[in-house]
C-alpha cells in the first residue's frame, strides 16, 4: 500500500503580517505540495486579500471542512476564521489576535485527534493572541500545556544547518534572569536536548556546549560565581546520565571564534543570549523547533514584520526551512521509534559453571526493568 504523506497543519498567524505572504509563496512552487499534504487553517478569504494585495501568482486552495478530507498533491485550507475579519496591513489588532488563536486553537485539536502530522505555525503578536485560553508567552508554552507531561517538557530550539541554539530560560523578563537558574533546571534542559539530538536529529552522540551566564565565565569567580555553584554541578549530573556536555563558554568569544562549528547543540542560559547571534547569523533561514513534546512544531525564526507586511518584500526562505525541518524532524523520529523498539540482545556468561549464555537486554542489563 501506497505511504501517505505527512499532513502538515498550518497556522495562519497575525494576518496583519506576513504570515499569509510567506505562505503563498511558499506554496506557489508546486512541486513543495508533492512533498506532503499542506493543511493551511485560516481564510480562504483573507489568503486571497492577501494574494491581491500583494499582487502574488494565482493559488488554487482546496476548501475542505476537516483534516481528514484533504486532497493530496493540493493546497488545502479550512476555514476556521470569521469572514469579516479585517486585514489592516502593520497594524495590531485584536481581531488579528483572535484569527491567530482560532487558527492556532483548531489545528492543535487536530493534532489530538492525529488528523495532522506536525505544525507549522506562521508569526503571532505575543500581545494581541492574549485572551480567556491563552496566557503564555508564546506558541512553546501553549504547545507545552497540551502536550507536555512531567516528563516531557518543551525546550526551544533556534536552528539552521547544523547550528542548534537552545535555552534554559526564555520568555522572561532579563532581571529575573539569574534567580530564574537552577541546577535542576540546566539539567532537565541538557536531557532534552540531548534526547532531541539523537531522535530528532540521528545524532548518536551528541555534543553540547553550554554557555556562561557571567562575562568571561565569571571570571574565577570576580564576575560572578553562578558558573561554579550552579552550572557546573549540572554539567556533572547531566553527564552521570549521559548527556556529553562541555564549557562552560563565555557567549562573546565562544560565537566570535565560532566554536559552535565543534558542537551538536548550544545551550545558552536566557534568550538574548542564544537568539541574538544566532539572528546575526541565521535570520533569513533560521527555524524555531519546539523539541521535547511528542508532537513536532516547526515557526520559521521571524516574527509578524509588521514593518514590511503588504509589500511583497518579505522571505519565504525561513518559512520554507521550517516546513523541511518539520517533515524531516517527523521521518527521523520514525527511524528512531523503529532502531530502538527492540534492542539487541547481548550475550553474557556466567562465571564458572557450564557457561550458560544468559541474555539480557539492554534494559534488564542497566536494571530498568
Amino acid at each position: 500500500m501506497e505511504e501517505r504523506l505527512i499532513r502538515v497543519g498550518i497556522t495562519h498567524g497575525d494576518i496583519n503580517g506576513i504570515g499569509y505572504e510567506v505562505i503563498l509563496k511558499t506554496f506557489s512552487d508546486s512541486r513543495v505540495s508533492e512533498l506532503c499534504t499542506p493543511i493551511i487553517y485560516g481564510s480562504s478569504k483573507i489568503a486571497a486579500y492577501h494574494r491581491k494585495a500583494l499582487d502574488l501568482p494565482p493559488l488554487n486552495m482546496n476548501i475542505i471542512s476537516r483534516a481528514e478530507d484533504a486532497g493530496v498533491n493540493r493546497v488545502n485550507i479550512i476555514n476556521c476564521v470569521d469572514d469579516d475579519a479585517k486585514v489592516e496591513f502593520s497594524k495590531s489588532t485584536s481581531i488579528a489576535g483572535e484569527s491567530a488563536f482560532k487558527a492556532l486553537e483548531t489545528a492543535v485539536e487536530d493534532m489530538k485527534r492525529g488528523v495532522v502530522d506536525v505544525l507549522l505555525t506562521a508569526p503571532i503578536n505575543k500581545h494581541n493572541i492574549q485572551n480567556e485560553h491563552f496566557h503564555f508567552p508564546g506558541h512553546t508554552e501553549y504547545l507545552e500545556k497540551n502536550f507536555g507531561t512531567a516528563e516531557k517538557k518543551a525546550l526551544m530550539i533556534l536552528m539552521k544547518g547544523d547550528l542548534r541554539v537552545a535555552l534554559v530560560t526564555g520568555h522572561i523578563p532579563l532581571s529575573q534572569v539569574a534567580s530564574s537558574i537552577k541546577t535542576g533546571d540546566i539539567v532537565s534542559k541538557l536531557l532534552v536536548f540531548n534526547r532531541s539530538l539523537k531522535q530528532d536529529f540521528g545524532i548518536v552522540k551528541p555534543r553540547i556546549a553550554v554557555l556562561s551566564l557571567n562575562p568571561h565565565a565569571g571570571d574565577e569567580g570576580l564576575l560572578g560565581t553562578e558558573e561554579e555553584t550552579i552550572i557546573r554541578p549540572a554539567m556533572q549530573e547531566a553527564e552521570k546520565k549521559g548527556v556529553l556536555s562541555f564549557g562552560p563558554y563565555a557567549a562573546d568569544g565562544f560565537f566570535g571564534a565560532r566554536l559552535y562549528d565543534k558542537f551538536d547543540g548550544v545551550l545558552a542560559m536566557y534568550h538574548d543570549q542564544g537568539l541574538a547571534p544566532f539572528k546575526a547569523l541565521a535570520m533569513d533561514d533560521g527555524v524555531n523547533y519546539t523539541a521535547g513534546l511528542p508532537v513536532v512544531r516547526t515557526s520559521p525564526a521571524h516574527g509578524t514584520a509588521y514593518d514590511i507586511a503588504g509589500q511583497n518584500i518579505a522571505s519565504e526562505e525561513s518559512f520554507r526551512q521550517a516546513l523541511y525541518t518539520a517533515l524531516d524532524i517527523f521521518r527521523n523520529r520514525q527511524r528512531y521509534r523503529e532502531a530502538t523498539s527492540n534492542p539487541l540482545r547481548k550475550q553474557y556468561f556466567e562465571k564458572g559453571g557450564d557457561n550458560e549464555k544468559l541474555d539480557l537486554t539492554k534494559e534488564e542489563e542497566a536494571g530498568d526493568l
